[in-house]
């Protein structure tokens, strides 16, 4: 096939090229300029799309002998991405960037001039298998990314590859190096690639300004004063902004944010226990909504968050997860996403935008196998 590979400057990427250029497609790296001043986004180990990652992916598309371009995706990155991230946090909501990037540029605005081109489909570095449109678990579970690949529609997804998601990292690094690719030590991006300074609570505040509000306890006293929603999510433990623990000398955490009001609750830890997670703009991988529920175990962030639970599609075209273990720290504006173990692995069925929570443990639906 005639193939594009998103090529990060990372070690994962440059790998996943070399992998389809062995495979004997015809292989062309592109590289995503996100900025339109790329000297202001995180460099070394705490970015993925700076000047220093643009130069990376150049001198390993060399190594490989394949065409390597760099495509201008600043204006649709800054509205599909970043002004998403600072409208969801206004609205009180904790969205994941990287997933965004994912289901609006890397296999929607990508791909589709991919397409438009003559590429047969997209390769990248992420961390997750697939075969015949089935998207699972990665091998190496630290380094797994099918959350944040969840959003992928069955038509993106049967344009995508995704060539290391059956290699643990160490040996991912290691091919490098037999490869002759100089990124194969470089070390792994983190963080939100455009807030350079790393404080998140600061970028908001510049982009959303001061939005005064309380902080409130479980019985509605007023305890504090803040500067905006934006600051907060729900979970939190640390930077609220309180004198001190509570009455009985327990920590408080952030059980609830008002957007409307400005109001931002805390509370003991119990109260953060989640039983049923109502979602949004579901999306089933396969491309079929499930006629049935069905049990699984859901994920609700990237990095933990997971519990056994009977899902079922809603006619509101979104998802309802019964959970048989109470989760916390689950935020709107997070997905939800679905897995079912197989033969094979962990198979992901959907994923949908968390819109709402519930304490209270609901009546659950009978489950059937997922289709």
């Amino acid at each position: 096939m005639r193939v594009l590979a998103a090529m990060s400057g990372g070690v994962d990427s440059a790998v996943a090229a070399a992998r389809a250029v062995d495979a004997g497609h015809e292989v062309v790296g592109v590289h995503l300029a996100l900025s339109a001043t790329p000297g202001t986004l995180r460099t070394g180990s705490r970015g993925c799309c700076s000047k220093e990652d643009a130069g990376d992916a150049r001198r390993a598309a060399d190594v490989l002998g394949i065409p390597f371009y760099v495509w201008d995706f600043a204006d649709r990155f800054k509205e599909d991405v970043i002004d998403d991230f600072v409208a969801a946090y206004a609205a009180g909501e904790t969205p994941n960037p990287c997933l965004r990037c994912n289901e609006k540029i890397k296999f929607s605005a990508l791909a589709d001039r991919a397409i438009a081109l003559g590429f047969d489909a997209v390769v990248t570095g992420h961390y997750a298998q697939l075969s015949d449109g089935v998207l699972r678990r990665a091998v190496d579970a630290d380094k797994d990314q099918s959350y944040v690949l969840a959003v992928l529609t069955a038509d993106q997804l049967s344009r995508a590859m995704f060539p290391v998601g059956d290699t643990p990292k160490p040996r991912i690094r290691e091919e490098a190096a037999e490869r002759g690719l100089a990124v194969a030590n470089k070390p792994d991006s983190h963080d939100i690639c455009f807030i350079p300074s790393g404080d998140t609570r600061a970028f908001l505040g510049a982009s959303i300004g001061v939005r005064p509000g309380a902080i409130v306890d479980s019985d509605g006293h007023k305890l504090a004063e803040h500067e905006g929603v934006h600051g907060f999510t729900i979970g939190q433990r640390k930077g609220l902004g309180l004198p001190g623990p509570a009455a009985d000398g327990r920590p408080r955490y952030v059980t609830g944010i008002d957007p409307d009001s400005g109001t931002v609750h805390v509370g003991p830890a119990e109260d953060l226990d989640v039983w049923t997670v109502r979602a949004d703009r579901a999306v089933w991988t396969s491309g079929a909504v499930p006629e049935a529920p069905f049990d699984c175990v859901v994920q609700v962030r990237a990095h933990g968050g997971m519990a056994p639970a009977t899902v079922a599609a809603t006619a509101d075209g979104g998802l309802l997860a019964h959970l048989r273990e109470p989760l916390t720290g689950v935020a709107r504006g997070q997905a939800v996403v679905a897995y079912v173990p197989d033969a094979a692995g962990d198979r992901v069925v959907g994923s949908a935008t968390i819109g709402a929570t519930d304490r209270e443990r609901a009546a659950e639906p009978v489950a059937e196998s997922a289709r």
